[in-house]
């Protein structure tokens, strides 16, 4: 133990005595202990089923029915939560309204409250910020936190998180799950294993085995195009994705392959940050209505951008990226974008940039079903 540790100028000079071998352990242990004040704690906590759990918690009637929160069954809106009862017919989030009713006609719609949602999610974080400055909202219900250090000094991130599920539901009659583990990407995960009510923690030792079971669609920023893609690759596990080589993640997926590379060897530096920069700012329509009538998109647009400037100048923000939506008849989606030189906020200037957007699309040629507008390279004074 002695000669591997004691660097040569330390031990120069001194015996092998019980006292020397007392010394060199102590710095042995004091080592070990930097090593793992090293290791990160990280916290996701993510609400069951948000907006439905709202809407049944206010409304004792709906309780332990399928509820849906989004557009009516019979209009083009869709579905923005709902239930576990509903879940179990297959309804999800982003469906259309009128195939979730097909799929559970006698679930209940209700038009969604964002509103008190946003003012139970201010509830919620404030039970957050009794534990730790280092909390990085995602949305009205999941956050990361990072509990390394907390108010509180405890030890344990599951005893954090424990309090932490117990206290939102003293305090707003609502259910949350929680992930723990040493990385952003792990918790996340973990936060989605047991819901709902459920707090999973995932160890750096246990961490290997948990990555490579887990399903490739479950990894974060894997969608279904590339789940078919990885699928052709012969990927469909971590197991399968950790026999690749960094460079064959980046030829086949770009730079995101390095981040591929490196969550599937549970790499993931990113840190909690409580200062989340917003990329970008938007709203969109959904037509009750497919129209083919430019007049009539343009009115719909001239609508969206004097709501949007509203936002900006209440959040004193100004955009160089101005992006035009369109959703076609059929579903197929495009995207339109210019960067100016300089920044914008009104909508004047926001539908000079649109109606050219617009002319580079088929819009009026197809019908129409949606429209939208988003700025990005966003500035603040």
């Amino acid at each position: 133990m002695v000669t591997l540790c004691a660097a040569p100028r330390v031990a120069a000079g001194l015996k092998k005595t019980k006292k020397y071998t007392i010394i060199i352990t102590e710095q042995i242990t004091n080592k070990m202990s930097e090593e793992k004040e090293k290791i990160r704690k990280i916290i996701h906590v993510d609400m069951d089923a948000f907006y439905a759990s709202v809407e049944q918690r206010d409304r004792p009637e709906l309780r332990g029915k399928p509820v849906v929160v989004g557009g009516p069954p019979n209009s083009r809106g869709v579905v923005a939560t709902c239930s576990y009862e509903a879940r179990k017919y297959g309804i999800h989030s982003a469906m259309p309204s009128s195939q979730a009713f097909r799929l559970c006609p006698w679930a209940i719609f209700v038009k969604p409250r964002f509103d008190v949602y946003t003012n139970v999610s201010k509830e919620i974080r404030e039970i957050f910020y009794e534990y730790t400055d280092l909390v990085e909202p995602l949305s009205l219900d999941e956050a990361y936190l990072d509990v390394t250090e907390n108010k509180k000094g405890i030890l344990l991130a599951t005893e954090v998180a424990r309090q932490i599920l117990k206290k939102i539901y003293q305090k707003t009659r609502l259910t949350a799950s929680a992930g723990v583990s040493f990385n952003k990407f792990l918790a996340k995960i973990a936060s989605d294993i047991n819901k709902p009510k459920g707090l999973t923690v995932i160890t750096p030792k246990m961490a290997p085995a948990f990555i490579d079971r887990l399903p490739i669609r479950k990894f974060f920023g894997v969608g279904k195009v590339t789940e078919k893609k990885m699928a052709a690759l012969g990927i469909k596990t971590g197991a399968d994705l950790k026999k690749m080589k960094k460079e064959e993640l980046i030829n086949h997926f770009g730079k995101v392959g390095s981040f591929y590379y490196n969550i599937v060897r549970s790499i993931d530096d990113r840190p909690v940050n409580p200062h989340r920069i917003r990329k970008s700012m938007g709203e969109e329509q959904t037509l009750s209505k497919d129209i083919d009538d430019r007049q009539q998109m343009l009115q719909v647009l001239e609508k969206i951008a004097r709501s949007l400037e509203e936002h900006l100048k209440k959040n004193r923000i100004k955009g160089r990226t101005i992006t035009l939506k369109v959703k076609y008849y059929d579903f197929k989606q495009i995207t339109r974008s210019i960067t100016l030189e300089a920044p914008v906020d009104e909508a004047d200037m926001i539908m000079k940039y649109v109606k050219t957007l617009l002319d580079k699309t088929e819009a009026g040629k197809k019908k129409v079903r949606l429209l939208g507008i988003t700025l990005s390279s966003l500035l603040t004074p």
